[in-house]
């Protein structure tokens, strides 16, 4: 799969519209020092969630709250900056990161990056159209938690000119019935439009929409009609807000409506389609229409029947490309003419992959222990390979290992731990020229590890004989330490292996051959 076809359409924000609250999720404020609430909801500052980047105030007057401080990340040696929150495993989300460039950096145009959401790459950040028309802009997504904790990053790319940023990030608890007709343990749902049809000026959100979906107004050429009953919002799978059916668009009797939605060429691939609909009249036994929906000139839905009670149909693979012309077209005896009040759009998005679950504790714990490890050390250790952790190499099968460590010389201090026996497929262990300390672990299960250098550092004990079963086992550096006692014969005896303890300086002048192989002194 190519990621570079895979593309997000922005939703533009008027800086002038308020913010939404959703008492189901958590919104961060990037880059501020205090909360802040706006309306009803309270964003708090991104500290905590993230351990890089610097802050800055955004100077332009008039703006949201929310969209008046940011994050920046200069870093240009990193190859992402995460953010990790904590969520339900198997918990199904919708992530929304907002951005306001506003020139904080004395720049004319906002950069372009790419963004990242549990080790899969989401989409590519160019704001620069919306911020030269004086708007902010947002993307969503919405897939599922694979562990407890769930990382977005920002990454820099082949156009990144200056430092990537971000306004605000917003995660929202979703109820398990929604979009549930998608896998989402293969894919995830990127918005392209989620549009309250016949609406000309508010946007849709919390409280309405309980989950804080934001519902754009759209309107075109055709007649708009006010809704007159009020739907029950849990008697759809998709829970759409009661206020996405207030208004509609709709036509005469016998005639068809034609509606070019959503207003942007699509990239060709599949889509999750959801449409929704409601007579409009006072509730009655003759307040019901009949009418097929298609899109593309494809049948979509025949023959739908629309009452006061609404109704939604969809489709979860959808195929488009290009412009989308959806049609509605009314049933030969009904004296009146279709109706539609409200639509979804979603590009269904194929995940990147996972980390083994282990590997993935294994190195977090290892940035925990590890004082002064590299600043991309968090969010998915693998993955994308071309964002994977610096000094870290991983395979590429569908469960991806980490299958080599090179930290050499990057001035990291603390300890080794246990757990680095949990790289199970690990072949290549270089840590040395740094300043740990404690005793080396019991390596034994690393049954697949070739090098290991560890020399040059402050490590103490003495040499674990449970190296010596490791039978792949070519490079062994420990020189320039603090270990005690001999080496164990179960290494001294080992064939092929090369292994220095001392000095180098000392070395060169004791070496020693047994069996033909060499041994380092």
């Amino acid at each position: 799969m190519s990621l570079s076809i895979l593309l997000l359409w922005l939703v533009s924000i008027p800086l002038a519209v308020h913010s939404l609250p959703d008492p189901r999720g958590l919104q961060l404020n990037c880059g501020a020092s205090e909360d802040i609430t706006h309306g009803n909801l309270k964003y708090i500052p991104d500290k905590g969630f993230i351990s890089v980047g610097n802050k800055s105030a955004i100077k332009t007057e008039d703006v949201l709250p929310v969209l008046s401080t940011l994050r920046f990340f200069p870093d240009t040696s990193a190859k992402k900056y995460c953010y990790v929150l904590p969520v339900i495993k198997g918990g199904k989300y919708l992530v929304r990161t907002t951005y306001f460039y506003g020139g904080y950096d004395g720049g004319k145009e906002p950069p372009v990056f790419d963004q990242i959401v549990q080790g899969t790459k989401w989409s590519t950040v160019n704001t620069t159209e919306d911020y030269a028309n004086g708007m902010s802009s947002y993307y969503e997504i919405i897939l599922a938690s694979s562990a407890k904790s769930l990382s977005v990053c920002l990454a820099r790319n082949e156009h990144t000119t200056s430092s990537p940023f971000i306004s605000a990030l917003e995660i929202e608890h979703l109820e398990n019935s929604v979009y549930n007709s998608t896998d989402f343990s293969k894919y995830a749902l990127v918005t392209v439009a989620r549009d309250n049809f016949g609406a000309d000026e508010e946007i849709v959100g919390f409280p309405e929409d309980q989950f804080n979906r934001l519902w754009q107004p759209f309107i075109d050429q055709n007649p708009v009609v006010e809704c007159h009953n009020n739907i029950t919002s849990s008697e759809f799978w998709n829970f759409p807000p009661q206020k996405a059916f207030s208004s509609a668009i709709t036509t005469s009797r016998g005639k068809t409506i034609t509606i070019q939605w959503p207003p942007v060429s699509l990239p060709s691939t599949k889509y999750y389609i959801a449409l929704y609909f409601q007579d409009n009249r006072t509730p009655s036994p003759y307040s019901w229409r009949v009418f097929s929906v298609s899109i593309n000139g494809q049948n979509f839905y025949k023959d739908i029947n629309v009452t006061a009670n609404g109704v939604t149909v969809y489709g979860s693979e959808w195929p488009l490309s290009g412009r989308t012309e959806i049609t509605l077209t009314p049933g030969n005896t009904i004296p009146v003419g279709p109706v539609i009040n409200a639509g979804e759009i979603y590009q269904i998005l194929p995940l990147g992959g996972r980390t083994l679950t282990r590997d993935v504790m294994a190195m977090e714990d290892l940035a925990r222990r590890f004082v002064n490890h590299p600043s991309d050390w968090s969010g998915d250790p693998c993955l994308p390979p071309e964002n994977s952790w610096t000094g870290v190499k991983c395979s590429q099968d569908k469960l991806a290992r980490v299958v080599a460590l090179n930290l050499t010389s990057m001035g990291i201090s603390g300890s080794v731990p246990s757990s680095l026996a949990n790289l199970t497929a690990v072949t290549q262990i270089w840590l040395g020229g740094n300043k740990l300390t404690g005793s080396i672990p019991n390596l034994s299960t690393l049954k697949g590890l070739q090098t290991l250098h560890l020399g040059n550092n402050k490590l103490e004990g003495t040499i674990p004989q449970s190296l010596g079963q490791l039978e792949q086992l070519r490079e062994l550096f420990l020189q320039n330490n603090n270990l005690d006692g001999r080496i164990p014969d179960s290494l001294r005896n080992k064939k092929g292996l090369n292994i220095q303890q001392r000095s180098m300086d000392f070395i060169a002048a004791n070496q020693a051959t047994s069996n033909g192989d060499s041994v380092l002194l």
